[in-house]
């Protein structure tokens, strides 16, 4: 791997020779025309290092922030050569332009001070923003926000033949709309020239053993920096803050605390990806700051949905009102709450609402055909049904896979006992085989796919027909599952309403010839294809329609999903009908388009109430 020294120029080119650099100017001679357009508002920050003031630019009308460095600390004798040509380093470094970047300005000195007149970034740092927040730690959605702004910028930087140095969370910035950007590109080589801080100016507790000992850094340096920024921001705790060098080094070589003691469910590549970062020898850690993020954002969350928390708690942080009393507080917080069409209206207010939506429909559906086999089985008097029936719709609202299981065995047993043995065996054979089957393939492993199954059924016991609602089945399992697994779910479902309905009008009795024949028809064969076919279509419309939002597109899948809904319902009415029979009646296709239209208007309420966000389960194997 190639060493970038620090001293090269922002466009990778490392010079061959360097004339010899003039002494600063005289105090004031340089800086003073410069400074005498920005007026002061308020100090930002101050210490050794210097100040951050916060500036109008009376040309321009705009706030800048200044940040002021001595060139000299009290202890430090830098020849003056020395320093011009730090000076001229950061100048260099600085000025380098990209959107996760803080902008540079303007930058220059005079004898006792550089003067970095920067873009102002309207939030907080990284550092106050841990500080503040519940728990001083980032979700994952929003610790791959940081990771992702932060590694752009960082790889720009190293095409560009430049060194960060000095990573920390003090020099990461978060604006208002949750864009982040790193600051202070040049600053370490200045710093460490006037005579601040330990090698090369970085930070104790952030700096690679190779800037502690003053060895030579390149890239991978900036690497260890990072991932040290990251694990505090994951973990809640500097793993390598100490008092001074010596002990900061004593840490580094001692090793951190795996990251999944403290979060179990931090995905394993995440973890090996800082633990291979953090590592003290450069040559154990990755050779580019890509190939880091790669692996560190691979499984760790959304960034997109990072920025957006992000935003949304600075705006609360930072809001007139941030030093109120805890009532004002509750009101504050109130205001802030915006409504996020990723997560929608329920969404937005809960994020285990998608998981309440599911239990609630499989509840109910589960709780309508519990009631139907029991009337069949003869359980009880009405109420004695009806106590039954809710309380396993209840278990089945907590547990959907549970639900589809009691529904499936419900019937299975519903037949065995009303039909002669002969009749069932072959279909009670076969039904178990195929419904164990599809259990252990989908039932078990997603919750919606059960859901899918038995509001199919439930649906089919309230109009005495299987595919008459089927369309409105299809749309759920296609809004939850991806499109293998909604196909696979509406058509399971499908059959087994169709046999249900079967032997409900039958008082319990089926027997095989009559189970294939209900199934082997046209009449159910075509709709039942027809509703997965709406079930995989719906799925994936919403999925690239996610997809396009994702990437600023407009949702042209979703609006052509709208339009092919209900005329695919009316397709399949026209294809099952008998062709001996010339016509559809006009009352039928006018349904099966109604049903269409309202199967079009679930699609949109689901989007309305849940969001457009795609979320499947890692059980899910379609």
């Amino acid at each position: 791997m190639p060493i970038f020294p620090f001293n090269t120029s922002s466009t990778g080119a490392r010079p061959a020779a360097r004339a010899p650099m003039a002494p600063p100017p005289a105090a004031g001679s340089a800086a003073s025309s410069l400074l005498k357009r920005y007026r002061p508002l308020e100090t930002r920050a101050a210490g050794g290092f210097g100040s951050v003031e916060i500036c109008l630019d009376s040309r321009l009308q705009r706030r800048v922030a200044i940040k002021r460095m001595p060139l000299a600390s009290p202890d430090a004798r830098a020849p003056l050569e020395t320093t011009a040509t730090a000076l001229a380093e950061a100048r260099t470094a600085s000025m380098l332009q990209h959107p996760n970047i803080v902008q540079v300005i303007d930058f220059t000195y005079d004898s006792a001070h550089a003067y970095l007149v920067m873009e102002y970034v309207d939030g907080l740092t990284l550092e106050e923003f841990l500080r503040q927040v519940d728990g001083h730690s980032l979700t994952y959605d929003e610790a791959a926000c940081i990771a992702d702004a932060l590694a752009q910028a960082l790889s720009f930087a190293h095409e560009n033949g430049v060194l960060h140095l000095d990573i920390k969370p003090a020099n990461v910035l978060i604006d208002r709309n949750g864009h982040v950007k790193l600051a202070d590109f040049g600053m370490a080589m200045l710093a460490s020239a006037a005579g601040f801080g330990g090698a090369r100016g970085g930070t104790i507790g952030y700096m690679p053993p190779e800037q502690l000992n003053g060895e030579q850094v390149d890239e991978r340096s900036d690497i260890f920096s990072l991932a040290a920024v990251l694990y505090e921001s994951l973990c809640a705790t500097a793993p390598f803050r100490a008092g001074t060098p010596a002990d900061s080094l004593e840490r580094i070589i001692r090793g951190v605390l795996y990251p999944s003691d403290l979060l179990p469910d931090i995905p394993e590549i995440t973890e090996r990806a800082l633990l291979d970062a953090l590592s003290p020898s450069p040559y154990d850690r990755m050779s580019s700051v890509a190939e880091f993020a790669d692996a560190f954002l691979a499984r760790l969350g959304n960034p997109r949905e990072g920025r957006k928390s992000l935003a949304r708690i600075i705006a609360r942080l930072t809001s007139d009102d941030a030093e109120e009393g805890p009532d004002q507080d509750e009101n504050r917080a109130e205001r802030v709450w915006e409504l996020d069409p990723d997560e929608g209206y329920l969404g937005s207010r809960s994020p285990r609402a998608r998981e309440y939506a599911l239990g609630a429909v499989t509840g109910v559906a589960v709780a309508a055909v519990s009631w139907a086999l029991l009337g069949d089985l003869q359980v009880g008097g009405a109420a004695v049904r009806a106590v039954t029936a809710m309380g396993i719709g209840a278990a089945a609202g907590i547990a959907p896979q549970l639900g589809s299981a009691l529904a499936l065995a419900g019937w299975l047993m519903l037949v065995v006992n009303a039909t002669p043995l002969f009749d069932v065996l072959p279909l009670a054979v076969l039904a178990f085989c195929l419904m164990a089957a599809w259990w252990f393939v989908w039932g078990r492993l997603h919750p919606a796919a059960s859901t899918v199954l038995v509001t199919c059924a439930a649906l089919g016991l309230a109009v005495g027909d299987a595919t008459a609602l089927a369309s409105i089945s299809a749309v759920v399992g296609g809004f939850f599952l991806t499109p293998g697994a909604a196909a696979a779910a509406t058509g399971a479902g499908t059959a087994f309403a169709q046999l249900l309905v079967t032997s409900h009008l039958r008082a319990g009795t089926l027997g095989s010839l009559d189970a294939l024949m209900a199934l082997a028809t046209p009449a159910f064969l075509v709709p039942a294809a027809g509703a997965a076919l709406i079930a995989a279509g719906t799925s994936w419309a919403l999925t690239r329609t996610w997809e396009d939002r994702l990437e600023g597109r407009r949702a042209y899948p979703l609006v052509a999903l709208y339009l092919l809904i209900p005329l695919c319902g009316l397709a399949c009415r026209h294809l099952a009908h008998p062709m001996e029979i010339g016509a559809v009646a006009p009352a039928d296709a006018a349904v099966a388009l109604g049903l269409g239209c309202l199967s079009s208007i679930l699609v949109w309420l689901c989007i309305f109430a849940l969001g457009y966000k795609r979320d499947f389960s890692e059980g899910d194997r379609s």
